[in-house]
């Protein structure tokens, strides 16, 4: 692939807190705070860090408003949250868990048609308006809704990657996969009690090894997977800038406070038709070739990574897809340390979608904030990586729409 026309930037962002059950704070007896507030903080926390907030476009990341709030035509919001987009083109993008992703590769080629220098760019979702079973129903229109959720769990995804998980136990053992998947919580818990932000922050189990082998239980929830393996409910909204040169100038934002994308993969999976493969996400690995190809880079060049962990078998997957795993290999992976802070891949460093939270429509956003972070010195677990070079995954549905963004640490 040809590498990017002109050079991009994120810059300048912002996460709220993502909330829901395990936060302190969360009680669904008492009225949970308004969605527009959530967007209100990341607008004004992205805004707060540039000189002038002069933006050409706008881009709002969502899935299921109308449904969880009963709220369309978002991109009307924009312009309130961001006084110089009145007037200005805004878009909304959708792609079910993955719209934060699409989000940001929209803004990313608004970029390079060179329609626009500084593009403001936010993703939000809040679900905790309604119990979660009912919330499940919602998210299964992440799937073919007319076709497969008639014979689907009453939890709706969880249900489909059970069948993964079970599809992955028969080709590679479950003691040895389930033992990975209950690796994978621990590091998520781990990771996510060092950001004050995220969701699990409050998490003080003692053995999270031990809860994320608790053997799954179909009668109570789904065939092959417990709780722990499961991202939670979420509220929250990210944001973040995503300019050209000049646009940083405009912004009044030094080059050494941004990160340049070098990559930029999208892949799409068919929606009516059942995995290729069940036990490997096809369209991920499809995604995360192109971003590589188009940065120049094989995976072993990557000094970070932020997965789409939605569920624990997710994350093992994810892994294989990307490289750094072969096929049934990821959960060896992951016991030998392969995703901490100190190993091969630091991974998912605030927790990720089952650490930090999972509000559907800004998590591709966050992982970007989140690789910005890391690679300008300001996040909450900062390390070190050893290559000054990240990349984010960002996934709608069961492997349908997925987004691959390569980003370095800006020269």
């Amino acid at each position: 692939m040809k590498p990017l026309r002109r050079k991009v930037f994120f810059a300048a962002g912002y996460n709220t807190m993502f909330f829901g059950p395990g936060r302190k704070e969360f009680n669904p007896k008492k009225p949970m705070r308004p969605f527009n507030e959530y967007l209100q903080e990341a607008a004004e926390g992205t805004c707060s860090q540039v000189e002038a907030a002069d933006f050409d476009e706008g881009v709002i990341g969502n899935f299921m408003a109308p449904r969880f709030i009963k709220q369309a035509n978002l991109p009307g919001f924009l312009p309130s949250l961001v006084p110089s987009l009145l007037h200005k083109p805004c878009t909304g993008v959708e792609g079910a868990c993955g719209s934060g992703g699409r989000a940001l590769a929209t803004a990313i080629r608004i970029i390079l048609s060179d329609c626009a220098d500084a593009v403001f760019v936010t993703g939000f979702e809040v679900q905790n308006t309604m119990k979660a079973v009912y919330g499940a129903d919602v998210l299964s229109g992440a799937g073919f809704h007319k076709d497969q959720r008639k014979t689907g769990c009453a939890h709706f995804f969880p249900g489909v990657f059970a069948e993964r998980a079970g599809a992955y136990y028969d080709k590679y053992g479950y003691e040895d996969t389930r033992q990975g998947m209950a690796h994978w919580y621990e590091h998520s818990v781990t990771n996510a009690r060092l950001n004050p932000k995220a969701q699990e922050y409050h998490n003080t189990a003692s053995d999270l090894y031990g809860l994320g082998m608790t053997e799954p239980n179909a009668e109570r929830f789904v065939p092959n997977l417990n709780l722990f393996d499961c991202s939670k409910v979420s509220d929250g909204a990210s944001a973040i800038v995503v300019a050209s040169e000049e646009g940083l100038k405009r912004l009044g934002v030094a080059l050494k406070d941004t990160v340049q994308v070098v990559g930029v993969g999208g892949a799409e999976g068919d929606i009516t038709a059942p995995p290729i493969d069940p036990t490997a996400l096809t369209t991920t690995h499809h995604a995360v070739k192109n971003a590589l190809a188009q940065a120049g880079i094989s995976h072993d060049d990557l000094g970070l990574l932020e997965l789409h962990d939605c569920f624990s078998i997710t994350a093992l997957l994810a892994l294989e897809a990307v490289g750094f795993a072969g096929s049934g290999k990821a959960s060896a992976f992951i016991r030998d340390g392969g995703v901490r802070n100190e190993g091969a891949i630091p991974t998912n460093l605030s927790g990720g979608l089952c650490g930090f939270g999972h509000p559907v429509g800004a998590s591709g956003v966050r992982q970007a904030v989140d690789l910005w972070q890391q690679l300008t010195g300001h996040a909450e677990n900062q390390i070190q990586p050893k290559n000054p070079l990240g990349m984010l995954v960002s996934m709608g549905g069961n492997d349908v729409t997925v987004t691959a963004i390569v980003v370095k640490a800006a020269e």
